[in-house]
Formats: structure tokens, sequence, C-alpha cells
């Protein structure tokens, strides 16, 4: 096996552990039980950590055996991976929107990946670094408050996933910092980098754990794909004085596909946010309408116990009563 098809393998296999990660965080989001941030106490959680780690580490791995013009933009397929497995693990069926919208967030973010990086890359130096760090905190501080301040839980859901994102992609930059860096005679030199690459990684995590509650699995999880390597790449370009590659086309053809990308994401986004049947009311209706359990049924009268129909107070144009749940004595 040559080195390139080593490489090619090592990132679609890292792209299905970050998708299965995503699959499972979604489903812990959905448990609704426990904290929103870090349910620690839930095993699967702890699963979709160990998950994403190996699609970190396998990730890491192909970028040593290949070039980044081809790894990075295979990394974009997690989305791509994730809505077919959890149709098929899970029961978690997406429509032709969100279809649509996942492959135009793929497609976009895989050809601005494949343009982006091109020579003439330096180091940055600590205030650089410090500046940096600074900033995405603050940029995360703020878009964790927006999103306590918006009313729909799938736009919520986005901003947060959009500060996973961002501290994620930062945390990429920082990697990439003290691996050129890091030399075996002074290995906690850069231990000052380490320490804020770990802090933007767990927040990260956690932001992206709740990005998943009560907003399904596409909309978050494209967000994290795409905003995570597009601001690696921007500080890439700021920071690091490196280029898009093909000059002045291939500046215009990043700019495309960045709009490609941007374009499924709003896609994504609005499909989530004219779903009304995910909130709860509507959810049980439509289990009775088609003959299944609720919960409103799951609270009716049971065997062994009585029905009391009484008076509705006030004037009615129409006749209505009132049932309640009465245990009935000396019946099991």
């Amino acid at each position: 096996m040559s080195s390139l098809t080593l490489s090619v393998l090592l990132a679609l296999v890292s792209a299905v552990a970050y998708a299965a990660a995503a699959i499972v965080q979604e489903r812990v989001a959905a448990a609704a039980d426990g904290p929103r941030y870090a349910p620690l106490r839930r095993p699967a959680w702890w699963g979709a950590v160990l998950l994403n780690g190996l699609g970190a580490a396998l990730h890491v791995a192909a970028l040593a055996y290949g070039p980044l013009s081809l790894v990075q933009p295979l990394g974009a397929l997690t989305i791509v991976f994730a809505l077919p497995m959890a149709a098929l693990f899970v029961g978690r069926r997406v429509g032709r929107t969100a279809w649509r919208g996942a492959l135009m967030a793929t497609a976009g973010l895989a050809g601005l990946l494949s343009l982006t990086g091109g020579p003439g890359s330096h180091p940055l130096s600590d205030t650089d670094r410090q500046l940096l760090a600074v900033v995405t905190f603050g940029a995360v501080a703020l878009l964790f408050v927006l999103a306590h301040l918006v009313g729909r839980s799938a736009l919520r859901s986005v901003i947060l996933a959009t500060a996973a994102g961002a501290s994620f992609g930062i945390a990429s930059v920082f990697t990439k910092a003290v691996a050129e860096e890091w030399t075996p005679d002074a290995p906690l030199a850069e231990w000052t980098s380490l320490l804020i690459l770990s802090a933007l990684a767990i927040t990260g995590l956690l932001l992206s754990q709740a990005s998943y509650r009560g907003a399904g699995l596409a909309a978050p999880l494209a967000t994290l794909t795409v905003v995570n390597p597009v601001i690696a790449a921007a500080v890439g370009l700021t920071l690091f004085g490196e280029s898009f590659r093909y000059g002045a086309a291939g500046t215009v053809a990043a700019l495309i596909c960045g709009a490609v990308a941007a374009g499924g994401l709003v896609q994504l986004t609005v499909d989530r946010l004219a779903r009304p049947e995910d909130s709860p009311a509507v959810s049980s209706a439509v289990s009775s309408a088609r003959g299944g359990a609720s919960d409103v049924d799951a609270a009716g009268p049971q065997i062994g116990q009585g029905v009391d129909v009484g008076p509705v107070p006030g004037t009615r144009a129409h006749l209505e009563v009132e049932v309640r749940s009465r245990t009935v004595a000396g019946r099991s």
C-alpha cells in the first residue's frame, strides 16, 4: 500500500470516527437528562470523547503520510458520513433540504481547503499567540452569551456550534505552532501554548455537546465541521503568512467555495427552524395520530382507576367536560 493510499484511508476512517462521535453526542443530548455541557455520568458521552480522540489521532497520522491539500478536504466528509450512519443505526432520518445543505457545505468546504495553505508560512510570536488566545476566548464568550439570549433552540444550537468550531479551529492553530517549535531537548518550553490548546479543546468539546440539544444532528455538525477549518485557515492566512493557491484565480475560487459552504449552512439552519414537529406538544400529537404511545397517553387513567366527570365553571357555547383521574379504593 502506497503512502498516499494509506493517507486517504486514514483520513476517511478519521471522518467516520468523528461522525460516530457526533451521533453519540446527539443521542446523549436528546435524552435531555443531566447537564447540558458535561454529562460526565453518561458512559456514552465518554465513548464520544474517545471517538473524537481517535478521529484526531487518525487525522494527524493521515497528515504524516499524505499532503495537507488532500487530507484536509477529506475531513469535510464527516457530515456526509454522519447522516446515513445516523439513519442506519439510530433511525435519525433527514429530508432532502438537509441533505442538499449538507452536500453544499461539504463541497464548499472541501474546495476551500484544497485552495488554502500555500507557501510562505512563518511561526507565531509569543505576542501573537497571547493576542490570539485573548481574542478567541472573548469571541467564544460573546457567542455563548448570545446563544443564551436566543429563544429558538435550533438557532441557539447553531451559535453554540459556531463557538465550538472557533475553539477547535484555534486549538488546531496552537497545535501547529507547538508541533513546529517543540524539541526533545526542551519538552516543556511550550507549556503555555499547550495549556491554551487544552483549554480550547475542552471548551470546544463542551460547547459542541450542548449544541446538539434540541437541534438534531445535521445543522450543529455541519456548522462545527465548516467553522473549525475555516477559522484555522483564516488565521493561517492572516498570521502565518499563508495564501491561496493559484494567485488571484485561487482567491476568487475560494470565495465562491466559501459562499457555497455558507449557503449549505443557511439551508440546514432554516430547515431546522421550519420544522415545528420537533416541539414536544406536536410530537405527542403526531405520535398519538400514528397509534404510538405518547407521554399524554401514559399519564391518562390506567386500569384500576376511576374517572371523575364534573362541570366546567363558566358559560360555554358548547358542551365541555373536565376529566380527572381518581384512584378507586379497594381495587388493584
